[in-house]
């Protein structure tokens, strides 16, 4: 199946030119698609629907320059390979230094070395994608991670602020998690942890948060809740996981129960770190009741 290319250039000849070259790639399938203007383009680059993109320096009013750094601050992830009739190196590096992973000089690059710009842009895209992923992510559980967590609640404060949206906190802890390390050893502790972890994931919505926050403890950001939605999800999360028992293995089957905390921003806190204090006195207040039962910091 070819890889999908986004050409952003405001010259139609530019654009039959790069199709050319693309049709007449030697080794790699590609499908190439336009954007004549900065809005259209950063629009389609910002879908994600595109493998790599092919970026002109001079759109118009504006530059490739700004687009990539504007592209940039909004998360792309898509390989970014320059296109520019400058031979001034200050505009290679800028452009290398906004985010662009490599550089063509108009009028001085072939078929040849398109393609092979391209497959080396996309290589060295799965490696950043990798290791972002590395920096990201739990190892066990495939979650986000406690690093992570901590960058996103500052983020979704400055939201809160600037928007006036509410944002709902809720703090997952798996029930008696030390005894079924101690009774049935750390590597089914694992698969429980990892079982958990994917249900729960899979209650909240995609324009969530579900992460790691330590140990057996997890944490969701719910963007646009308030606390009566926090408190609701965090109910549905102890439903899913008491649900059905986990398989450990062919003759192990574990029922395995979690207590949640919720709170919201900004009805139970004015700031991040007040906002996790709040749902984690929930969480306790959950483990006080009997576990396997969610509590609202209103509650408390």
């Amino acid at each position: 199946m070819p890889r999908k290319i986004l050409l952003i250039d405001d010259d139609r000849m530019q654009f039959r030119l790069t199709q050319a070259y693309v049709k007449s790639f030697q080794h790699d399938r590609y499908e190439l698609e336009w954007a004549a203007t900065y809005e259209d383009g950063i629009q389609k680059l910002m879908s994600g629907k595109y493998d790599a993109c092919l970026l002109d320096y001079q759109l118009g009013d504006r530059d490739g320059l700004q687009l990539i750094r504007d592209a940039m601050s909004q998360g792309c992830r898509t390989p970014i390979v320059f296109l520019t009739a400058e031979k001034a190196s200050r505009v290679d590096i800028a452009a290398m230094n906004a985010g662009a992973l490599d550089y063509l000089v108009k009028g001085e690059f072939t078929a040849r070395m398109m393609e092979r710009s391209l497959r080396y842009a996309l290589k060295l895209g799965e490696t950043l994608e990798a290791l972002r992923r590395m920096a990201t992510r739990d190892q066990l559980t495939g979650l986000l991670n406690r690093r992570e967590f901590e960058r996103i609640l500052i983020e979704e404060e400055e939201r809160v602020r600037r928007f006036k949206h509410s944002l709902g906190l809720v703090m997952v802890d798996i029930d008696h998690f030390k005894r079924v390390n101690d009774t049935h050893g750390h590597m089914a502790g694992d698969v429980v942890l990892r079982e958990v972890a994917r249900r729960v994931a899979e209650t909240v919505r995609t324009v969530d948060r579900a992460m790691r926050y330590g140990g057996e403890e997890l944490a969701l950001t719910l963007v646009q809740t308030d606390r009566a939605g926090a408190l609701d999800l965090a109910r549905r999360v102890c439903q899913a996981v008491a649900r059905e028992p986990v398989l450990v293995s062919e003759t192990l089957a574990l029922n395995i129960t979690v207590s949640a905390g919720a709170a919201a921003m900004p009805q139970d806190a004015d700031s991040g770190p007040k906002l996790l204090n709040a749902a984690d006195k929930a969480l306790y207040a959950a483990k006080a009741r009997g576990r396997n039962c969610a509590v609202g910091f209103s509650e408390i």
